[in-house]
Order: structure tokens, then sequence, then C-alpha cells
């Protein structure tokens, strides 16, 4: 139990502002950290879904109360998987070989990739919570199966790219059947949502699992900055699946 406790002391510091005081910080520790990532989707979605609810209640339109609320939700992640989405993005734009490509994710600035990516994705996901038949709902299950990427994407046979970092911490540490599992929770938690939840968690894990295909063929594995951005594509895919409910 204490080993569980430690991995919720990593993964909600990890991926949210909230500060916790961590325990061991090992590959045990990474391990479970993102096997309860989803659960901190619950922290990010439940805040912005009392954006939604306070705009509405103050008389607010739609589309503004939306775009407070995707602001509300980067701020309180530090805004770390968008710039993990543009890094990704301009990695992967840059056709170069994997070694410059991590490089070029590394350097400070935001190159064209990534700038057009970020106004696109962040342009998405306003428009989809805009017209999503309950925002609120919408948001809180988007956000915590958007974080369902995370285990995902640290199963067994996925390397790191780096040696070092987050992504050399947490790759390869969780057994695809952990991975299923918590797939299963997420699911049968969304089920309380409806059928488009459902709908919106598998389309937000394909998403994820062809993004982190691409990035491992290009990168030779996973960063920080890729787990960063496929939370992001997570969850705008399914946020675009729950604006056609």
């Amino acid at each position: 139990m204490t080993g569980w406790l430690d991995g919720l002391r990593l993964a909600v510091p990890l991926l949210t502002v909230v500060r916790l005081r961590t325990g061991p910080v090992d590959r045990a520790t990474g391990r479970r950290a993102m096997l309860l990532a989803p659960a901190t989707g619950l922290v990010v979605g439940g805040a912005a879904a009392l954006v939604l609810l306070a705009g509405g209640a103050a008389g607010l339109s739609p589309l503004l109360g939306a775009a407070l609320a995707v602001a509300a939700s980067a701020a309180l992640t530090r805004a770390l998987h968008l710039d993990g989405l543009a890094d990704l993005a301009d990695g992967l734009g840059s056709g170069r070989p994997a070694a410059e490509a991590l490089a070029i994710m590394k350097r400070s600035d935001i190159g064209p990739f990534g700038v057009v990516t970020l106004l696109l994705t962040l342009l998405v996901q306003v428009a989809a919570l805009a017209s999503a038949p309950n925002a609120p709902v919408a948001d809180l299950v988007a956000a915590g199966a958007g974080r369902l990427a995370l285990p995902w994407a640290c199963r067994t046979g996925v390397p790191a790219a780096r040696p070092g970092g987050l992504g050399a911490l947490v790759a390869g540490t969780v057994p695809t059947r952990a991975a299923v599992l918590v797939a299963a929770v997420v699911i049968a938690a969304a089920v309380a949502a409806g059928p488009f939840a459902v709908a919106a968690v598998a389309a937000d894990l394909a998403a994820a699992l062809l993004t982190l295909r691409r990035a491992v063929r290009r990168l030779g594995g996973v960063t920080g900055d890729v787990l960063g951005a496929l939370v992001e594509i997570a969850t705008t895919a399914a946020l675009v699946v729950l604006a056609a409910a």
C-alpha cells in the first residue's frame, strides 16, 4: 500500500501543479505513477468542469466558457503537456535523424511546426468543448481518458529515447496486462457518462497509440515531451468524439 501512495505522490505533482511531498523516486514508483495517471485527470478535469459550470451560471457564452476551461487545464498542468506537444511537433516535423530531432526537441524555443500544432490543438479543444452537449462531463471524461495514454506509452517493450529524464524513468515499466487493466477501469467509469464516453476513450487511446508508434520509429523511444504530447493528443481526440454526442 505504501508503494502505491508513493506512486500517487509522484503522479500528482508530476502531472499537475498540486505539490505533494514525494517518497522514493525509482522505476517501481514511476510505474505506479503511470498506472495512476488517469486519476490525476480528475484534478485537472474537475477544476475545468467547475470553470464551465461557473461560466454558465454567470451567463458566459459556451465558447468563452470553453476557452476559460482550456486555459484552466493548461494552468493546472503548468502547460507542460502543451510544451511537449510543441516540442514533438518540431522534432518530427524537422525530418532530421533521431539524434538531431531529439536535440531540436530540447531547445527552449518553439519552431513553426510547434506553433501551428499548438494553435490548431487549442482551437479544436475549445471548439469541441463549446459544442459538447454536456461540456463539464465531457471535460472530466476527456481529462481522465487522455491520461490513459501514459501507462500504454510506458508499457514493457517501449524504450526510452534518451538515457536520462522522465522517459528513462518510466519507459518500459508497465506490464501490458496492467495497462489493459487500467484501460478497463477507465472504460468502466466512462460507462456512467454514456456510450459516447466509451467511444471517446477508444478514440483517444487509438490516437495516442498511433502517435506513439510514429514517435518510437522516428526517435527510437519515448521522452517526457512525447508523453506530454500523447496526453494532449488523446484528450483532443476524446473531446472531438464527445462533441459529436
